[in-house]
């Protein structure tokens, strides 16, 4: 068990924002894990687990003990020829473990490729994309509560899921550090092409245009986000920056008096979902740079660093979004990465 002081977590998040870790330590295993918390309790610290950074904004000081969850393992729990169940460990990368499902044929997240990050960071965000999220296919997830120690299995009704949210983002699930995650897939699931995005990459580049098969999709997502979203590995970005806003009826009804082009999607429930791209390019911000940081120039929810060391940079450009949006729509824009950490060291 190596636990660093005074750790640089610049290369640890995807906007490669300079970061400092009071104290940081890699776990592999769940023994190492137990051993870190034990550590941690000791010294009365608290403990905030890492994944692979990709929807976090790290602030220049993170206090404690910073985990980064590493572990690794895909088990079979059950295959009946058609549902699959499976329990995979919280530091697999999510990419490349939906390019194993479909390899597999266990299909169910096909619509999910692509997006980066960790398993484990999968449900906290309640990852989604083109129709599709990673709660319909989550039977439960294992964990570890930081003030007990003790693990914990939440069921998929435990976890709270919505649209990109969970009780991990919650007061009752912070202590919760997420170890293995369940998934319920299945081999003879329906291809799902309803999104229209999708559907249109599927018609150009499919090869049975009138009936593409699960991976065609996989295959057609990972087109279009790599033609819409820059690469994090090379133009530092946590992806989509902004949540699609969920409005009332009445209010709907009255932004598409107001402005008509709007898109506006029906929902599960009695909110319609707002198109928050479209409202910030129709203010002008795409491709707009303040202090370092820009509107990306190929989607307009997507925040670019291309010099910012500071979070500071991050959150200036997203609070004057924010404040033209709700000025000229009267729609409040929520951001989609969690905001980690404080400006001071507060360990001192």
């Amino acid at each position: 068990m190596a636990i660093e002081p005074s750790f640089c977590l610049s290369r640890y998040n995807a906007l490669r924002l300079s970061s400092r870790a009071q104290w940081f330590a890699q776990v592999e295993s769940l023994e190492s894990l137990h051993d870190c918390l034990n550590w941690a309790t000791a010294r009365q610290l608290g403990v905030l687990p890492l994944g692979e950074g990709s929807n976090v904004i790290l602030q220049a000081h993170l206090n404690g003990l910073i985990l980064k969850v590493a572990l690794k393992g895909i088990l079979l729990l059950r295959d009946d020829g058609g549902q699959v169940r499976l329990r995979v460990a919280a530091g697999e990368n999510w990419h490349d473990f939906v390019a194993w499902c479909v390899e597999q044929g266990c299909y169910g997240l096909e619509n999910l490729a692509l997006i980066p990050g960790s398993v484990g960071a999968a449900p906290v965000q309640n990852i989604g994309a083109y129709g599709v999220e990673v709660a319909d296919c989550i039977v439960g997830v294992q964990a570890i509560d930081v003030m007990t120690g003790k693990v914990v299995y939440l069921s998929a009704e435990d976890c709270q899921f919505s649209y990109r949210s969970s009780v991990f983002k919650q007061n009752q699930g912070r202590s919760l550090i997420i170890t293995a995650v369940d998934f319920q897939l299945n081999r003879d699931a329906p291809v799902n092409t309803a999104y229209p995005t999708l559907k249109d990459a599927l018609f150009k580049s499919a090869v049975n245009k009138d009936a593409p098969n699960h991976q065609d999709v996989f295959d057609a997502v990972i087109k279009v986000r790599s033609q819409r979203l820059p690469d994090p590995t090379r133009t530092p970005n946590v992806g989509s920056f902004f949540k699609n806003p969920l409005v009332s009826q009445s209010v709907a009804t009255r932004l598409h008096g107001e402005f008509p082009g709007l898109p506006q999607y029906e929902t599960d429930s009695a909110l319609i979902k707002l198109s928050a791209a479209w409202m910030i390019d129709q203010l002008g911000w795409r491709g707009k740079e303040l202090k370092g940081v820009a509107v990306s120039e190929a989607h307009s929810l997507v925040l670019v660093n291309r010099a910012a060391h500071s979070s500071t940079a991050v959150l200036g450009l997203s609070a004057a979004i924010q404040q033209s949006v709700l000025a000229r729509f009267g729609v409040e824009l929520a951001l989609e990465p969690e905001i980690l950490g404080s400006p001071e060291d507060r360990s001192k």
